[in-house]
């Protein structure tokens, strides 16, 4: 016994022997850590390490001292450890398929692994695109359509993927990976409280992605990722201006504060007085604060907050003959906009090891809105004659919301295989007031000149508490070396619990409403190189009742039951292909089918109210394609475009059948083409040309319009084409630009629509030839 114990001793202690420590650092070719890098070992790939936030590791190898070094997006290498330290440089990989995303999962993967339509704008495209709004952002994804009218230029917007323009809460806006609104509480302003100055990529996520996100991400999630610290003092200081009334002012600095603490901050203050149309100034106010904490090289704590103060008019849409006579002068003179909103957003991200990973986050949200609309201004006539009166209303929302999210992923050493679960619940108690105004008219212009508040007569006055809870999975693996298959499925339960605070009066009784739904996804990914790859998937999504929409109905009286709206639910397939057939083409195509069903629509009573209901079934189909080429390093060829039709194949209004026609509002062709050049001669200069374009779309029902002889034919709006340029140069310290919006002046609408009442198109006006001056300094 005596000698197997002196045995066992020796053995022990030759084992220990064996095993050295070796310790590194693992950079970029800019000598900049990179955070999280996995070193493995060639001959134990269960010994594997990740490096702290300073980049640094150190790891126990026994006689073998070659490993493995990793980092996604960046070339992996193999490498032979010596005793002292070790510094590992790594490349990126500019390859089309090594692009790096995170939004399909909320975890880091290469653009070859979604089986699904993905596009990103990175750093380098927001630092050269200059753009004045996120319109200036997204429009270079295909399919995507942020309409807005920078002649209004408040932010306020119509948006189309998959879908006609509208704003229907039918895209999910998420930060950092978590949504910037809750669900059912109309998340389309969710871009109003947004600071643009601390974005330091995009990601759009076309096609439902309920099965990661939940419901409202069905025609595509927008992952707006916000800037980290930077090691060394960074910043600038910007101010910009232009002939349509705004002024911009602008800061960023950033810092770390020793090895382990980080801190950002960027911030904006925008003003727009006296522009090309009447009543359209706005005021903004955003601050983003994010402070990063490298607790220990496997423990990370990050917080954000964005602080949003906004007011602005609302201009409304113009007439048929002021559009088409050239006259910007707005009918309204008091409707407005004014919200505050604040997040605040705290993620723990712990490592276990090489194989595990979990992220906690948690999210408060604080929002207040307040307005008088001018989408609800109606105008009394008798005889067609303005009477100078009318009505109105005046509203107010707040929320708060309490989100916890938890994700856990777990690489498997089998198929390249992982396994990512999750779990949600986010809590938001809201109250929603809105009382009549009766609205003065001048009978001789048409302007709605002022109003008195109707105190007490009440439209609705409410609160109502909202309980989203959620389960979800999504698993990976790679069965062959060339392909890759995905699953996920998510629960997701919904209760609103409804109290009317004005029983009798207005409002239908108090209620409690729950939906659920299930949301599956199946995907394939075959990448036949490095520069070829397809891919195809289905999956579902789903969007349950906005509550204003679902508590605020013209078919419910007061004190009925709440109206019967169902969730909307769509079925998407989807198949494409990225390609880069050289260094200088690359190219990618999508081809999709949308399945509605329940969808809602807005339509107008007889008495010109809005109201919604559920549109049977619709049908979206088409093609998505961008192309980016470049002949000579000095010059950037790209399209980016679409081909669609969106179609109801069951739908009655009002006794109509509307089956089997085109939706309205709804253009076949979307493009954005755009034209960079670098004149090598001149470092730093940039000059830019782009083409947007919109193609003709009915903006009635087919055959609604009513010729008054017999005979029916479909309002159409023509579509447009615009062309804007850009000069830009950037020097050690200072970049200057100039933006030429709108070159040949052409008049044309950020959206029409057919008001059957006046029997003619409105149009919300978009901008004429203007000039827009921006200067940063760079510290």
């Amino acid at each position: 016994m005596k000698n197997i114990l002196v045995l066992a001793t020796l053995f022990t202690s030759l084992c220990v022997y064996a095993q050295n420590k070796y310790s590194g650092k693992v950079v970029d070719v800019n000598n900049q850590p990179l955070v999280q890098a996995t070193i493995q070992s060639q001959i134990n790939l269960q010994n594997a390490i990740v490096s702290d936030s300073n980049g640094e590791f150190s790891i126990s190898l026994e006689a073998n001292t070659s490993v493995i070094v990793k980092f996604i997006g960046y070339k992996t290498v193999t490498k032979t450890l010596s005793k002292g330290d070790n510094i590992i440089v790594l490349v990126y990989d500019d390859e089309a398929l090594g692009e790096v995303v995170i939004s399909a999962s909320r975890e880091t993967q290469k653009r070859r692994e979604v089986p699904a339509s993905i596009s990103v704008i990175s750093s380098k495209d927001i630092l050269e695109t200059k753009a004045l709004g996120i319109d200036q952002l997204v429009n270079d994804v295909p399919g995507v359509l942020m309409s807005t009218s920078r002649a209004a230029s408040n932010e306020q917007h119509f948006m189309s993927v998959r879908s006609p323009i509208s704003t229907k809460s039918l895209f999910l806006y998420v930060e950092d990976g978590l949504p910037i609104r809750p669900t059912a509480v109309f998340n389309h302003n969710a871009l109003l409280e947004m600071n643009d100055v601390a974005f330091d990529r995009l990601e759009v996520l076309k096609g439902p992605a309920s099965s990661i996100y939940g419901s409202e991400a069905i025609g595509g999630s927008f992952n707006f990722i916000t800037k980290n610290p930077t090691r060394d003092f960074s910043g600038h200081a910007g101010f910009q201006i232009n002939d349509m009334g705004l002024t911009r002012y602008e800061l960023e600095l950033s810092k770390y504060a020793g090895k382990n603490v980080g801190f950002y901050v960027g911030t904006q203050s925008t003003k727009r007085k006296d522009g090309p149309v009447e009543h359209s100034d706005y005021e903004k106010f955003a601050l983003t604060f994010k402070n990063v904490n490298h607790l220990s090289s496997r423990l990370n704590w990050t917080n954000v907050f964005d602080i949003i103060d906004y007011r602005s008019d609302m201009t409304g849409s113009i007439s048929e003959a002021d559009y088409s006579g050239g006259n910007y002068e707005s009918d309204q003179t008091f409707t407005k906009r004014e919200a505050f909103s604040f997040r605040l957003r705290s993620s723990l991200d712990k490592i276990w090891n090489a194989n595990n990973k979990t992220a906690f986050n948690f999210v408060f949200r604080k929002n207040e809105m307040g307005q008088t609309p001018s989408y609800r201004i109606r105008q009394f006539r008798n005889s067609g004659q303005l009477t100078g009166f009318g009505s109105g209303e005046v509203n107010e929302n707040s929320f708060s919301s309490y989100v916890g999210l938890v994700q856990h992923k777990v690489d498997f050493d089998f198929a390249n295989s992982l396994l990512i679960v999750g779990s949600s619940v986010d809590y938001s108690p809201q109250e929603y007031i809105a009382e009549t105004i009766s609205v003065r008219v001048d009978t001789a212009t048409g302007q709605n000149i002022g109003y008195t508040l109707n105190a007490g007569d009440y439209i609705l006055n409410y609160d109502a508490s909202i309980l989203n809870y959620a389960g979800y999975f999504q698993y990976e693996i790679n069965p062959a070396e060339k392909l890759k298959l995905t699953a996920s499925l998510r629960y997701d339960g919904f209760e609103y619990d409804y109290n009317n605070l004005v029983d009798g009066i207005a409002g239908p009784k108090d209620s409690k409403n729950t939906y659920s739904n299930v949301s599956p996804k199946f995907g394939a990914n075959y990448n036949l190189s490095e520069k070829l790859g397809l891919y195809a998937n289905y999956s579902n999504g789903f969007t349950p009742p906005q509550t204003s929409t679902l508590y605020r109905n013209s078919f419910v009286g007061v004190g009925g039951d709440v109206f019967d709206l169902k969730p909307s639910s769509y079925d998407n397939f989807e198949m494409g292909t990225y390609i880069r057939p050289s260094n200088t083409l690359k190219a990618d195509i999508a081809l999709y089918l949308l399945e509605g069903k329940n969808t809602l629509i807005t339509l107008r009573d007889e008495n010109d109210e809005f109201f919604n209901a559920n549109a049977g079934k619709t049908r979206s189909f088409g093609i998505e394609y961008g192309i980016k080429y470049n002949p000579v390093e000095a010059l950037t060829i790209s399209h980016n475009g679409s081909f669609a039709k969106h179609r109801y194949v069951n739908f009655f209004d009002r006794g109509v059948d509307y089956s089997d026609t085109d939706r309205e509002t709804a253009p076949q062709l979307l493009g954005t083409s755009k034209i960079i050049y670098k004149p090598q001669v001149i470092k730093g200069l940039l000059l830019s040309v782009t083409h947007e374009l919109v193609g003709k779309y009915n903006t009635s029902f087919e055959n609604q319009v009513d010729n008054g002889d017999g005979t029916f034919d479909t309002a159409v709006y023509d579509g447009h084409n615009v062309f804007n340029a850009l000069i830009s140069y950037n020097a050690k310290h200072f970049e200057v630009w100039v933006h030429a919006l709108n070159i040949f002046d052409e008049l044309y609408a950020a959206r029409a629509s057919y008001n059957r009442f006046r029997s003619e198109n409105n149009y919300t006006i978009g901008n004429p030839r203007a000039f827009h001056f921006g200067v940063n300094y760079k510290f």
